[in-house]
């Protein structure tokens, strides 16, 4: 039975086994733990996310290699992709720290234990390449997202928030899963590569295919958040703890983003005329409904989750663009705009929340947009740092949320669709007035509360540099464009 077992190359998964070790060890270890503060735990949690970075980069061949009998890929686009998960969930932790310090009831040990399961759940994602290895990494990043939205169990609107997300959830995977189920009946394969293969080769049932693929696209849509698949985004966002909107809001895009390349461009290329007509009409929705709805927001947290829904469309369009009439001549340049465009959202997204988690302290949440009123009186330079943000998000030059729609609107320019760039450009000057209402309130208001910010000096440097971060490198975005091209370039 066993004589043509191959033993796996574990190597390309050293991460993902180390980082499922030390999930285990740490959460054995917190039973122990009989600091209130739980400083242990988040120090072991840090460290093993560092951890994974180096084990990233020491075992980065810039290969494509394949192992677990082809159910795992480790190329260069995962291997970036992670080390962005890496960063923006150690950046995620440290600014949760002060806010679960501040409220004892959700500062155990269980948050740092499911956010490492929610991390591996992304990488596993990341460099899936069989549709059973992407459900595997979906679910296992749900499941530990469901339970941390519900942590704050004295809370109606988290409760609430996580009911919402779980039914919707359940729904979203079992769209995926049908659509995943329909394309093996057409194809006989369950490998991304193989489909790819068999595809090109004619060798499939058609109709049961598109089928499928509206199924698949649907189960992508809902992971995203896009129109019209977008209706647990609001709720959840708002009635979610801070920290845990900040961890749904931030690295699970990036993972979404690349089960998007792996399942639509690596293995169902061959069907692009039909998925880019049904991801148009998505990105369309999404960012009318997503800036439209944003504009009629009070709260800052809702604001941001129509945001999404509106940059997550933006994101959209250059997957649309890579192939054109059967022509794969711009795909580069439109896939590496988007995945620049997802990391630049990550970055922004990150040092909105964490600015909203800065300015709120135990029992009182900072989520209205009223509690901004004259930021700058009170502190003016946590103020130009939110500015720096806002700016950004809205797309100002010279910020990196300016290149990264600017990227991704010359690859849609490049590839002829000259009616979704203007499209585009006309939802993003819409999007610019709730941003730019954030900066009023700042600099014009009068502030309701004159007592100076309060914070610790972990928490000013690293929103510090996170605004910084947003202003430098959109006066040097080709540090990052040219690492995402090359990333695509060796991975496709």
């Amino acid at each position: 039975m066993f004589d043509n077992f191959v033993i796996p190359d574990f190597l390309p998964a050293a991460p993902e086994i180390f980082l499922a070790t030390m999930a285990m060890a740490i959460l054995m270890i917190d039973l122990f733990v009989k600091d209130n503060r739980r400083t242990a735990t988040f120090v072991l949690t840090q460290l093993t996310l560092i951890g994974c970075a180096a084990i990233q980069i020491y075992t980065s061949s810039g290969e494509i290699t394949y192992t677990f009998s082809n159910m795992f890929v480790d190329d260069m686009m995962s291997d970036l992709l992670k080390l962005f998960v890496y960063m923006t969930m150690i950046v995620v932790l440290f600014y949760s720290r002060t806010y679960l310090l501040d409220r004892p009831n959700m500062n155990k040990g269980e948050y740092y234990v499911l956010a490492l399961f929610a991390t591996l759940g992304m990488m596993v994602m990341i460099s899936a390449n069989n549709f059973v290895t992407i459900y595997v990494g979906l679910e296992l990043l749900s499941l530990s997202l469901y339970a941390m939205v519900a942590m704050n169990r004295d809370s109606l609107a988290s409760t609430e928030a996580a009911m919402k997300y779980f039914v919707l959830g359940a729904l979203a995977s079992g769209m995926l899963l049908y659509g995943m189920s329909m394309i093996y009946g057409a194809t006989g394969t369950l490998e991304i590569t193989e489909l790819a293969e068999t595809l090109y080769n004619g060798e499939s049932n058609k109709m049961v295919l598109i089928f499928g693929l509206v199924f698949l696209v649907s189960g992508l849509a809902f992971k995203l958040g896009v129109v019209p698949f977008h209706m647990w985004i609001p709720d959840v966002y708002h009635g979610a703890p801070t920290p845990v909107t900040l961890l749904i809001g931030s690295a699970p895009k990036l993972a979404a983003f690349a089960i998007v390349m792996r399942l639509l461009v690596s293995g169902l290329i061959t069907l692009a005329q039909d998925w880019q007509g049904m991801l148009i009409i998505l990105s369309v929705l999404s960012m009318a409904i997503g800036n439209l709805a944003a504009i009629a927001q009070t709260n800052l947290k809702r604001m941001l989750a129509y945001s999404a829904i509106s940059h997550m469309g933006f994101m959209l369009l250059g997957i649309v663009t890579g192939v054109v009439g059967g022509d794969a001549r711009y795909a580069l340049n439109a896939y590496s705009s988007s995945m620049f465009y997802v990391i630049a959202y990550v970055l922004m997204t990150t040092g909105a929340f964490g600015m909203i988690l800065l300015m709120s302290r135990a029992g009182f949440e900072a989520e209205n947009l009223d509690d901004y009123k004259g930021l700058n009186k009170r502190s003016p330079w946590f103020a130009g740092i939110m500015l720096m943000i806002m700016f950004s998000m809205a797309g100002v030059p010279f910020f990196i949320g300016f290149f990264a729609k600017f990227s991704v609107l010359q690859a849609v320019v490049a590839a002829d669709y000259l009616w979704l760039a203007i499209v585009a450009v006309l939802f993003s000057l819409i999007g610019a007035f709730y941003y730019l209402r954030v900066v009023k309130l700042m600099y014009f208001d009068v502030p309701e509360d004159e007592t100076p910010i309060s914070a610790s000096m972990n928490m000013r440097i690293l929103i510090s540099a996170n605004g910084l971060a947003v202003a430098a490198l959109g006066l040097f975005p080709q540090v990052i464009m040219s690492l995402c091209a090359y990333a695509l370039l060796r991975s496709l």
